[in-house]
């Protein structure tokens, strides 16, 4: 089982990052052929979306996870630092997937063009090698449910960070004098403003909750040798 996950996590990075890169690459192309003169703005903005965040993240724990299993030899649980991050990546990269197929599955966002099967990757591919990976790779470690306390955190703070941000960045090539990276965090196009904003922030923060809880319950369940 090690070495096929040691294959897995080794796999799972490499696709994420090239994909990121891809991606990355096409918008530049497209931002040039569109006269963009404040390329720091657009960079900066395409690296504030959550799915590039979480799938960055995602590919760090691949990594490392390849080399703990190669260092773990046949046994042994992971260690506590590294069953933490797992179930942080596992829960942001699975809310990634959840919330794009439902919410925005379709609707162009503000990167670029975008690049049909990178899209796939990040938001379908990796959220699904990544909860394989979690319910199935040797040297999960049991985990308390005072985690769900740190799994939080993050979404947290990139919420903050998104709605103040937001109102103080410019979209060069709409004219718009905001910028938001998803549709339903954006009061100026919202329905009901910052209310209905406000809905959907406590939507996915129950979501990203209940996920994690779902992952820390995973962990807790004991595994035949």
């Amino acid at each position: 089982m090690r070495p096929l996950f040691v294959a897995v996590r080794i796999a799972g990075a490499v696709l994420v990052v090239v994909s990121v890169v891809v991606q990355f690459q096409t918008s530049l192309e497209y931002w040039a052929s569109q006269g963009v003169q404040d390329l720091t703005t657009k960079i900066v903005n395409f690296y504030s979306f959550f799915t590039i965040q979480s799938n960055l993240v995602g590919a760090a724990t691949f990594v490392i996870g390849a080399v703990v299993l190669v260092r773990g030899g046949h046994g042994g649980a992971d260690p506590q630092w590294f069953g933490v991050l797992r179930a942080c990546a596992t829960t942001y990269l699975v809310t990634t997937g959840v919330v794009y197929n439902l919410l925005l599955r379709g609707i162009e966002l503000p990167q670029g063009t975008t690049v049909p099967w990178t899209n796939e990757v990040l938001h379908v591919i990796a959220p699904l090698l990544i909860l394989v990976d979690w319910l199935f790779a040797p040297g999960r470690r049991k985990l308390g449910f005072g985690t769900v306390g740190i799994i939080v955190i993050y979404p947290l703070v990139w919420v903050l960070y998104t709605m103040a941000r937001g109102p103080f960045v410019s979209d060069e090539l709409t004219g718009a004098t905001s910028w938001y990276p998803y549709p339903f965090l954006n009061p100026d196009t919202s329905a009901n403003g910052y209310l209905s904003v406000a809905f959907y922030v406590v939507l996915i923060a129950v979501f990203i909750g209940a996920a994690g809880t779902g992952v820390v319950a995973i962990s807790r369940i004991r595994r035949r040798a």
